[in-house]
């Protein structure tokens, strides 16, 4: 029965009746120790009529084993993983223990727990329930909050019952679960021990804070006279260890001896036989011997002190242990759960077992556990015995931390790397553990803790100096995703490896750090010849003005199509980007997001998917460029990676700004600068102060654009970037033509030819035209860009300015053709400010003419258009659910909303669509 939580009951029931909707969602509770959590999640259960019910609870003895939590919720459903996408599958399996190898990516295990949460919750939706989150180990942590964040279309309600402020990464604002009402405290107290006087009641209320737990425990220990009011009530009140403390000191020393074992492993079989072996060595304890049954063993004598004398049995002819437990479950401090666990019957009981036991008395209890268990439980009971350093020990945690870590559980494998270094005897070894558990950290999504364990990896580097380098990169990829970009170049450049140069180059990039990125270039310039040397060496020339540069990078290019890895088409986008080819840096930052999505490897995604939102915008595709951006944002914070997070907002501000939605650029590139200013990321603080400057220019302030961009190419390195320059030359151009300053524009227009000197694309070409077309005023250059344009979007713009031309020369038949093709391009990549200039430009020159119908996949949300692309591909909806992180039921759902919008009825009609919708002469490419 539960007594004043009608507001809480209301909030989880809410959270459950959208689950049986299919609008998923997840509801945490917050609260102290005995608020009452777990009655409500218990209560809420029972509610679940038809809908199934999965249950895990954190238990702090077990907050160290990759994936127990995730074992005990997912254990009974296993018989549906063959439903999920292969990558999916074998990730949960791994993970489980079903199968040897690697779970990989987190992002991938959570996947696969969102999709087999989702197979689960068929026909009848699903609760699935996590008690006590705050010692949920932190792999299975990680993979329920990622599917919890993306429950929006499944039918499934997660309940989370958590402590103090134990934090619930990426939830809702929780439900907190406070003192009861003192009506609710009273109803409560009656129910237990019949109507009490109203001070009684007050004065319990307010010295136990209405706490239900403490208010049933305290009353409990109260005698007739003091619940009657005839005595005062004790002071201080029993709490924490003192409320269970009285209860535990009253069992018996057999009883304690397995509340102690329980408090340290909770399986069933293994307390009893640890129980069985400690009670024999204390039986076996003779004069001069320590507690601990130090000495020598006497004849007939194990090493745990077992002997022939030690029958280990009770008066009944019982074992000892379970005698003892059945006091321990008659006392109601314990009890055997599923006959497998023991669990206390609160947490604070654990706690006053714990606090009434000797630390010697703890260790002995964790040595006799290792000799009875193996693998990582083993470990880590090693682990809690050791006193002192002990390498054996430190090593049987790196080989726990191994198989967490292969299975995807990093969080798991940097506590244990962490314990491990502890341990170890030699400094330069725990430094190589300390650094170890740093990148489990870094890779966990905890960029924080992994900057504390690589720093005091440092410190205990000493002397040797390949370690030492090996940190300092680490230190720099770390400040480069989250940190000063500044900061990273410095102590990346300190190396001589081609990798770490090239990284040091990536960092002085994202600064806009020229001088930087050039000297690193000539001493790449120093190694063997290959793709990376010749990229980095070819932007450093480049930069400086040296003739071998642009070759250089044209012979990287040359050898993209032997790139395998993410990383390197990032490299060749660079290189095309250094050229003057945008469209062909695109091109290669697209193909970077593929290879990142199918590789495994998707840690590296939301990086990948800076470049691939931008390239997706470049082209005109806005809506994809949204969607591609807000999925990069959200595993961008899942992961931690601060400068990444900076990179999306830039890019979503610069697509608001392009549809002309001035709050949601100002709010975004605001956001964007707040990390990218003072984190010194110079490229993304380039594009966010871009994004407001094209607002300006797409709402016809061309004054006020003309000054951004000025200021745009003013900033020094950390607050703007010379390829935001550059690349914006175009906009930049033309913001000076409209505002007056044809100087400025002549000016901006012979820099940009410096820099497109050595691009051959016929799109790069183009926008060199039209910046001579507006520079010059010349009618001729208008029509070779038009010639020119691959991207129908700047070809649209090109249209534009070349029909407003026409226009103004009283030629309006000339220039109605090129306007109207203008208005419907932008209509339909939802360039709303560009199109009503196009629109209005129309009607002046004679036309009113409809509006363009909209192109047929523009009924879609930028998801569904990312679904009906991947159909288009070939895609199954499992091979999309593994590259989108959906579960496949999630992928069904969105076609089943996609059929009717577009009046199909099969996939093969959606590919059909699709690919009219990309085929060039349509002019249509824009969504």
């Amino acid at each position: 029965m539960l007594y004043g939580r009608s507001a809480e009951m209301g909030a989880l029931d809410e959270v459950i009746a959208r689950a049986r909707e299919g609008r998923g969602g997840a509801v945490v509770l917050r609260g102290e120790a005995g608020a009452g959590k777990t009655a409500l999640l218990d209560a809420a259960a029972a509610r679940a009529g038809a809908m199934r019910v999965l249950r895990t609870t954190g238990v702090e003895h077990e907050s160290d084993l990759a994936f127990a939590a995730l074992h005990q919720v997912l254990w009974p459903v296993t018989g549906s993983l063959d439903a999920l996408p292969e990558p999916q599958r074998d990730a949960v399996r791994a993970a489980l223990g079903l199968a040897s190898g690697s779970a990989g990516d987190r992002f991938l295990l959570g996947a696969g727990v969102l999709s087999l949460l989702a197979e689960t919750a068929a026909p009848d939706a699903l609760i699935c329930v996590v008690d006590d989150f705050q010692w949920v180990d932190r792999a299975s942590a990680d993979a329920l909050l990622f599917a919890a964040r993306r429950l929006g279309t499944e039918r499934i309600a997660m309940l989370f019952a958590v402590r103090g402020d134990a934090p619930v990464k990426g939830m809702p604002p929780a439900v907190d679960v406070r003192g009861l009402p003192e009506p609710a405290a009273a109803e409560l107290l009656e129910s237990r021990h019949g109507a009490l006087p109203a001070p009684v009641v007050r004065e319990l209320v307010t010295l136990t804070g209405a706490n239900p737990l403490a208010l049933g425990e305290i009353a409990a220990r109260l005698t007739p006279a003091q619940l009657a009011g005839r005595e005062p009530l004790p002071d201080p009140m029993p709490g924490g260890a003192r409320l269970f403390g009285e209860r535990v000191a009253a069992l018996s020393p057999p009883a304690r001896l397995v509340a102690l074992v329980a408090a340290v492993e909770a399986d069933l079989d293994l307390v009893l036989r640890a129980a069985d072996r400690l009670a024999a060595g204390q039986r076996a304890v003779r004069p001069g011997e320590d507690a601990a049954g130090q000495g020598a063993t006497g004849p007939g004598e194990d090493a745990a002190g077992q002997g022939a004398t030690g029958s280990g049995e009770d008066a009944a002819g019982r074992p000892a242990s379970a005698g003892a437990l059945a006091e321990l479950e008659e006392s109601g401090l314990a009890g055997v759960v599923s006959g497998t666990k023991v669990r206390f019957r609160h947490p604070l009981i654990r706690s006053a077992v714990h606090e009434a036991a000797a630390p010697a008395d703890v260790r002995r209890v964790h040595a006799v556990l290792a000799e009875l268990t193996g693998g990582d439980r083993r470990a880590w009971h090693l682990a809690g015995a050791a006193v002192g350093q002990d390498e054996r020990v430190a090593a049987a945690l790196v080989a726990a931390a191994g198989r967490a870590r292969d299975g995807g559980g990093y969080g798991t494998a940097a506590t244990a790397l962490a314990r491990a270094a502890e341990l170890t005897p030699d400094p330069c070894t725990r430094a190589e553990r300390l650094k170890d558990a740093a990148v489990a950290a870094w890779l966990g999504g905890r960029p924080g803790q992994a900057e504390s364990l690589l720093a005091e990896a440092r410190e205990q580097a000493g002397g040797d100096a390949g370690l030492a380098m090996e940190i300092a990169q680490l230190r720099g990829r770390f400040e480069l995703n989250s940190g000063s970009a500044a900061e990273a170049v410095r102590i990346l450049a300190a190396g001589d490896r081609l990798d770490m140069l090239a990284d040091a180059a990536e960092a002085a990039s994202y600064v806009g750090d020229t001088e930087a990125i050039v000297e690193l270039g000539r001493r790449a310039a120093a190694h063997p010849e290959g793709f990376l040397r010749d990229a980095v060496a070819g932007i450093g020339l480049t930069l400086d003005g040296d003739a071998a540069g642009p070759g250089l990078l044209r012979r990287a290019l040359a050898r993209a199509g032997d790139l395998e890895d993410a990383a390197g088409y990032l490299w060749a986008a660079a290189a095309a980007s250094y050229l003057g080819e945008t469209d062909l840096a695109t091109e290669m930052a697209s193909r970077a997001g593929q290879v990142a999505r199918v590789s495994g490897m998707t840690g590296q995604l939301p990086v990948v998917l800076e470049f691939v939102a931008t390239a997706e915008r470049l082209a005109g595709r806005l809506a994809r460029s949204q969607a591609v951006s807000e999925e990069g944002l959200e595993l961008a914070r899942e992961a931690g990676y601060e400068n990444t997070v900076a990179a999306h907002l830039a890019n979503l501000a610069a697509v608001a700004a392009l549809r002309g939605e001035e709050e949601a650029c100002e709010r975004q590139a605001r956001e964007a600068l707040a990390i990218a200013v003072p984190h010194r990321v110079g490229l993304r603080a380039g594009v966010a102060a871009y994004a407001l400057a094209l607002l300006d220019l797409c709402l016809g302030r061309h004054a006020a654009a003309h000054d951004r961009f000025t200021a745009i190419a003013a900033a020094g390195p950390g607050a703007g970037h010379p390829t935001v320059v550059w690349r914006t030359a175009p906009d930049r151009v033309e913001a000076a033509v409209g505002a007056g300053d044809e100087k400025g524009a002549r000016a901006t227009l012979a820099a940009y030819e410096r820099w497109s000197a050595h691009a051959a694309t016929p799109e790069s070409r183009a926008l060199l035209a039209r910046c001579r077309g507006l520079a010059d005023s010349s009618e001729d250059a208008f029509g070779e860009a038009l010639r020119l344009h691959t991207n129908p979007f700047e070809a649209a713009r090109t249209a534009l300015l070349l029909g407003e031309r026409l226009r103004r020369a009283q030629r309006p038949g000339e220039a109605r053709s090129h306007l109207r093709t203008a208005w419907e391009t932008f209509e339909r990549a939802g360039a709303r400010p560009w199109a009503r200039r196009a629109q209005a430009e129309l009607r002046a020159a004679g036309e009113s003419g409809q509006a363009p119908p909209l192109a047929v996949l523009d009924a879609l949300t930028p998801q569904e258009l990312r679904i009906a692309g991947l159909v288009a591909d070939g895609l199954s909806s499992k091979q999309i659910a593994a590259q989108l992180f959906l579960s496949p039921r999630t992928v069904e759902y969105h076609l089943y909303k996609i059929y009717p919008k577009l009046g199909i009825g099969s996939r093969t009609e959606l590919a059909r669509l699709v690919v009219l919708q990309k085929a060039p002469v349509a002019r249509d490419d824009m969504l």
